[in-house]
């Protein structure tokens, strides 16, 4: 800690980060100027007050450091200006759970730099400028060993006890126990009302909100939740009661929900962290929406966006664009393009890359994210030939001013092989994606999405120019290695079956494609909802299966019905529209 400006403890929710960080900051910085914004809105104020002691040396602590970003939170180049402005007299101490930090190193679902990628890239500036530590949820042998010396304590001795299963400090903040008090309150008479507040607050911060609920919101959104359950018949306490209960600390530690009735109320959030919690239900998205500022609605889109719920996004975003969010045009342009409505994504980003070559000059990282975008969503309007050149330059531009293996630089380079063989020219798309696996397993590593990204669009060139078996086998071998890299609900993962089908149904293999087909559909649907754009490619290629099959009329009432979701869905000169209708074409005609 004491040879980084900025350090920042990841790990799991209760591995004790908030604590190893008080202690180190106590032991090591005892004297320092004690900074502390209680949110985002307060950073300024934190930083004019550590500028205005400049001859005192500060340090400046961000618990749970994903709540100091976003629209109006803290940036790199503000970060940096601080450090480098007060040398040696600013210590930057930071927390995030490791979930929270899984997000700003997400994987897009639909192209290789990807919409998320850019989004979120000034928050994820500011996590790089930070020397990481990885703080274990569960505690080495050793660690207990030396634990035991201070057994006498009955709360350590309870958490050794059981270390086999949790974490030391898991336990120590009771997260296990009040897990099962929030599961249980549910019962008849017990705490209903009060488990409906947590469900609540947790949905909350788990939609991406990152301040505390005030107390007139919670007791509105946490009705649905009660109703849902049984409602009066689950004998539901009264409000106050059941707040009590929820901010009541478990062995003097941690609670359900911690706040107050006047500064607003926040769940836990080893909560957050639960496995196979339910999607948030639209009832909390919807009550939610009205409450909340612009700020508010532009991480609410970036979340929404991220998880695919895209309706959600698109929403939020306009609300944070209309307000003046800094970033929200771009956000938003992104997610109309993702949503079916490439040409209107294009419209919006051209002046946004005229202003940001205007501001920030034709080098700046986000100009160049700019013009990968709009060349992106050009190419995806049905007009490749138009992005090929837009990417060879940008190939050269950002190799130049950001280095050849940035990941820009190679986002770049993947896009230009990959529209190259979209407008016909294979063997030079097969080439280039040659290359570039070569040097993305050699700087990214032959598990990285974006490697495994590469050899999906390497396969699918070479069956296109009729190494159908040969692709097949590869692609193959690529579905095993991205679900183990990846899982099977990542939308790299779920993009490979695809693929195989295809070539399955120019093979022969039409039994084998129909199934992979189906299953695919359902996933899509489940993981990125029925009218995402991916789900109703699909769709239409479930469509070619079943003709295959000999069941024309099936498959012209499939494709009928999947037209009339793609034009409420996508903007009508889609060339998904296009590649619908003239499939219904080669069977009506």
């Amino acid at each position: 800690m004491t040879q980084s400006q900025f350090v920042l403890l990841l790990g799991e929710s209760t591995a004790g980060k908030t604590r190893l960080a008080y202690e180190s900051v106590r032991k090591l910085f005892p004297d320092r100027l004690f900074v502390r914004p209680l949110d985002k809105a307060a950073l300024p104020a934190a930083f004019a007050q550590i500028r205005r002691h400049r001859r005192l040396a500060s340090l400046l602590w961000l618990d749970d450091l994903e709540c100091y970003l976003g629209a109006d939170g803290i940036t790199e180049p503000a970060l940096t200006a601080l450090l480098a402005k007060q040398k040696g007299q600013v210590t930057v101490v930071a927390t995030m759970r490791a979930e929270e930090h899984r997000r700003y190193d997400a994987r897009e679902e639909s192209r290789l730099t990807g919409s998320d990628r850019d989004l979120w890239r000034t928050e994820r500036g500011v996590i790089q400028a930070a020397r990481v530590i990885r703080i274990a949820r569960r505690w080495s042998v050793p660690e207990c060993e030396r634990a035991r010396w201070l057994a006498q304590d009955p709360r350590i001795e309870r958490a050794l006890r059981s270390s086999s299963r949790f974490g030391v400090s898991e336990v120590l903040a009771s997260g296990p126990a009040l897990l099962d008090s929030w599961r249980d309150a549910w019962a008849p008479g017990a705490n209903p009302r009060g488990a409906a507040l947590v469900t609540a607050a947790v949905d909350c911060r788990r939609l991406g909100l990152r301040r505390a609920l005030p107390q007139e919101w919670l007791a509105e959104l946490h009705l649905p939740y009660l109703a849902e359950r049984g409602g009066d018949d689950l004998k539901p306490e009264p409000l106050e009661p059941a707040l009590a209960w929820a901010s009541q600390a478990a062995h003097a530690t941690s609670s359900l929900l911690t706040g107050s009735t006047t500064a607003g109320w926040t769940a836990f959030d080893y909560l957050l962290d639960v496995p196979a919690q339910r999607p948030v239900p639209e009832h909390l998205w919807d009550g939610l929406l009205p409450h909340v500022s612009a700020a508010d609605c532009y991480d609410l889109g970036l979340v929404a966006h991220q998880e695919s719920r895209l309706r959600r996004a698109t929403v939020a975003l306009r609300r944070a664009r209309d307000g003046a969010v800094p970033g929200a045009d771009f956000a938003l342009a992104l997610v109309l393009g993702d949503s079916g409505h490439p040409t209107q994504a294009v419209r919006a980003l051209a002046p946004i890359l005229i202003r940001r070559m205007t501001e920030l000059g034709p080098a700046h990282p986000d100009t160049l994210a700019a013009r990968h975008q709009l060349a992106f969503f050009t190419a995806e309007s049905g007009r490749p030939a138009e992005a090929v050149p837009l990417f060879a330059t940008l190939v050269s531009d950002t190799s130049r001013e950001l280095g050849p293996h940035h990941a820009d630089t190679l986002a770049a380079r993947h896009q230009l092989a990959y529209y190259m063989g979209e407008t016909g020219d294979l063997s030079r798309g097969i080439q280039l994606l040659r290359t570039l696996l070569a040097d993305r397993e050699r700087v990214l590593g032959s598990r990285h999405a974006q490697t495994l990204a590469t050899r999906r669009g390497l396969a699918w060139f070479r069956g296109c120019s009729g190494e159908l078996r040969s692709a097949q086998a590869d692609l193959s071998l690529l579905a095993a290695d991205a679900n183990a890299a990846l899982g099977p609900d990542d939308p790299h993962t779920m993009a490979v079956p695809g693929a195989w089908a295809w070539f399955a149904l120019q093979t022969g293999q039409t039994t084998e494609a129909e199934a992979e087909l189906e299953a695919l559909a359902e996933d899509r649907s489940r993981i990125l909802g029925p009218d995402h754009p991916h789900t109703l490619s699909t769709r239409l290629h479930l469509a070619h299966a079943v003709a295959a099959l000999g069941n024309p009329d099936a498959a012209r009432t499939a494709a009928r019905q999947l037209l009339a979701d793609a034009e409420r869905v996508l903007e009508p000169v889609h060339p998904r529209i296009r590649s619908i209708r003239a499939f219904l074409a080669s069977w009506d005609g």
